[in-house]
């Protein structure tokens, strides 16, 4: 196998929580080695949190915690201890990268901002992630999730007609984090290649969410107009929405972009009279119209099943697909013969289904290793990487620096 693309880059990982750690995963499947600096007694709270695996409640067996930490290695430190911060240290000389979404000035307080680093290793790159940046009137606020989407102002266009403001399901603020914040490192280490510089990079949550919403922003900017709920409303395409099937409780998707696929996909409904009603007769009218026209499909859609349609409206070239449970998409056969459900073998979880990385190189073919045990490489990082003897190690240990 070719070589990884980041292998030989090493990824010292203070982060916790969701950002961070979906973050350096994909740093750590690319071939960096990502070193968790963690610590027995304030854990990731994502190794506190359910489903966790076989139902069985333990630090290791956290379905979360799994899904976000594959292919990386962990140590313990406890950081509020002086001498486990100078360890921390010297895990940082050795190493390209650093990356941290703590509260405002707590890495400050443990003795690690920036120009500490920066003094021991020059040319490192600081990734820290932050709700409203490290800069700012708001620096400091506490927030989570669901504040990014209310602040960036996403909530404000994602709720259901005439209903209050909603969030988006799952934690997609911090996974849009996380993916800019891949681009912006792997930027920054081509431009270390070029340059020998490192720098600071400071990604605020509320920002990311804010740059998914150009089109809400530009059309204030631009012509003052505020957008409000709009469901699963499109700003030009009618029909588009969920509409339900025969099954109790299963959906289907439908997205009609033109006439032209409106021709076809009143063909494919078998040209019912109300398609030649004047209020359908093109895509403004349509879309001026959407309460009746949502209406009537969902009359035709009720009466199918979600697969049947879904084959029929596919096979004459219209955008349309089920609404998955998460059972379905665990068991979806396209998603299986992709291999991007993946299994990997865990040391105590054993071998749980996980989702696997989004995308296949013919060349540089991810690595994907199960996520690791609680301080599971200590001796690795403090023995062999930092060549402490097995004195200094269990002196440590037995002082709960290394804990």
């Amino acid at each position: 196998m070719s070589q990884l693309p980041l292998e030989g880059i090493r990824v010292a990982d203070f982060s916790w929580v969701i950002t961070g750690p979906y973050f350096t995963q994909w740093l750590a499947v690319m071939g960096a080695e990502v070193i968790r600096i963690e610590s027995n007694e304030h854990t990731d709270i994502n190794r506190r949190l359910p489903p966790f695996a076989d139902g069985i409640m333990d630090v290791n067996r956290s379905g979360l915690w799994n899904g976000l930490n594959l292919s990386k290695k962990s140590c313990t430190l406890d950081l509020t201890k002086r001498e486990a911060v100078e360890t921390a240290k010297r895990i940082v000389s050795l190493s390209d990268v650093v990356v941290e979404n703590f509260g405002y000035g707590m890495m400050e307080r443990f003795g690690l901002g920036y120009p500490e680093l920066r003094e021991l290793k020059p040319d490192l790159i600081l990734v820290s992630s932050s709700g409203f940046g490290k800069t700012g009137p708001l620096k400091a606020f506490t927030a989570y999730n669901e504040e990014f989407y209310t602040y960036a102002g996403l909530a404000s266009i994602t709720g259901q007609l005439g209903g209050p403001p909603a969030y988006i399901g799952g934690i997609w603020a911090d996974h849009v984090t996380g993916t800019h914040l891949t681009i912006a490192v792997l930027a920054a280490l081509y431009h270390r290649s070029k340059t020998g510089e490192g720098q600071y990079i400071d990604m605020a949550m509320t920002e990311a969410v804010m740059a998914q919403i150009p089109e809400a922003i530009m059309d204030y900017t631009m012509n003052q107009r505020v957008r409000s709920f709009a469901g699963n409303r499109d700003d030009t395409m009618a029909p588009h929405g969920c509409y339900p099937c025969l099954e109790e409780d299963t959906w289907i998707a439908i997205a009609i972009a033109s006439d032209e696929d409106w021709d076809v996909f009143c063909h494919a409904m078998g040209s019912p009279q109300w398609t030649k009603d004047e209020r359908f007769a093109d895509g403004l009218s349509r879309w001026q119209n959407q309460d009746d026209l949502d209406r009537l499909v969902g009359e035709w859609t009720s009466t199918h099943y979600v697969s049947e349609i879904t084959e029929i409206l596919q096979q004459a070239g219209i955008a349309a697909g089920p609404s998955f449970t998460p059972e379905q998409v665990a068991n979806d056969p396209h998603l299986i013969e992709r291999g991007f459900l993946i299994a990997p073998q865990h040391l105590e979880s054993g071998n749980k289904v996980l989702a696997g990385v989004p995308w296949k190189m013919s060349a540089t073919l991810p690595t994907v290793d199960p996520s690791p045990l609680l301080g599971q490489h200590n001796e690795y990082v403090f023995c062999e990487l930092l060549g402490m003897s097995d004195q200094e190690f269990a002196q440590l240990v037995a002082a709960g620096i290394i804990r």
